[in-house]
């Protein structure tokens, strides 16, 4: 018992001991992003500089002239106006399309079950330049633009590339529920709609955190569809790239880590937010599959 015990402890150690590391190693660049954020320029060139000393001072001009100059601003508001109206579009098709698929014996729904498996093969990124044509094929068909350069086509490309992933994982959750619930619920009077809004989808809530936190993260980084598809109401990854590309020819290090502070706070906010729900979904979902 004794010798067991020990390599319990010795086990539980190393653990421990190999999640502090991997903690420093993501916390420690974090935070220096943040600090290296608020150093002046020469705070990073000349002789004698450290690059790991803390800021002198707070020189909070860098978000300024990130904001201003490099029109972060917009970008941050486009997308999140993009992300939002993808994230909405996705939980209104999806829910009703996975609870659906998961919960009900239908002619065709194998063949359903099939597609949505397929699409979780199909790499959005080697597609963008069939759908830029496409679009590009109805403003021509207009006689003006209407479908490039729009943020809600951009939420929708969003919402449609990720449904497969989206109604997998909500569909292997809504088939671990007891069947007794929707029982009780045809008893008590409830259709089927009544029953999917009213019980099933609030005890889906832990796994609808899981699915918004992977695409929020999935939409909120997203480049290459952005880039081909948008111009004037480009995204904050277009933004970034921008103002990186000028700042490091100017060498203006701090307005650099400026910009991706912005656009990693809004990710690290709401990650604390559904820390807690995510963590129990993943363990509901390791539980019961």
């Amino acid at each position: 018992m004794n010798k067991k015990k020990s390599g319990n402890i010795v086990g539980k150690g190393v653990i421990y001991i190999a999640l502090i590391v991997l903690a420093i190693t993501i916390i420690v660049p974090v935070a220096w992003v943040f600090m290296a954020s608020f150093k002046k320029n020469s705070e990073f060139i000349g002789a004698g500089t450290n690059p790991w000393a803390l800021p002198k001072q707070m020189f909070v001009q860098n978000y300024q002239v990130a904001f201003q100059d490099a029109r972060m601003g917009e970008f941050l508001f486009n997308t999140i106006l993009v992300t939002v109206l993808a994230l909405l579009l996705i939980l209104v098709i999806a829910l009703p399309a996975s609870y659906a698929l998961s919960r009900f014996k239908f002619k065709g729904n194998k063949i359903l079950n099939l597609l949505f498996m397929a699409g979780l093969f199909i790499n959005v990124n080697y597609i963008v330049v069939p759908i830029f044509l496409m679009l590009s094929d109805w403003d021509s068909a207009l006689g003006f633009q209407l479908f490039l350069d729009n943020r809600f086509m951009l939420a929708l490309i969003y919402a449609a590339t990720n449904l497969p992933f989206t109604v997998y994982l909500l569909s292997s959750y809504f088939r671990s529920l007891p069947k007794g619930f929707e029982e009780a619920a045809y008893i008590d009077g409830c259709g089927y709609f009544k029953t999917m809004v009213k019980i099933m989808i609030p005890m889906a809530k832990p796994s609808i955190i899981t699915v918004l936190l992977f695409n929020f993260l999935t939409f909120w980084n997203e480049y290459i569809i952005a880039y081909t598809l948008m111009d004037e109401h480009g995204t904050i990854a277009m933004g970034l790239k921008n103002l990186m590309a000028v700042e490091r020819t100017a060498t203006n290090y701090g307005i650099m880590y400026a910009g991706l502070v912005i656009v990693m706070l809004p990710v690290l906010i709401f990650y604390i937010c559904v820390q807690k729900k995510l963590t129990e979904g993943m363990t509901l979902g390791g539980l019961k599959g």
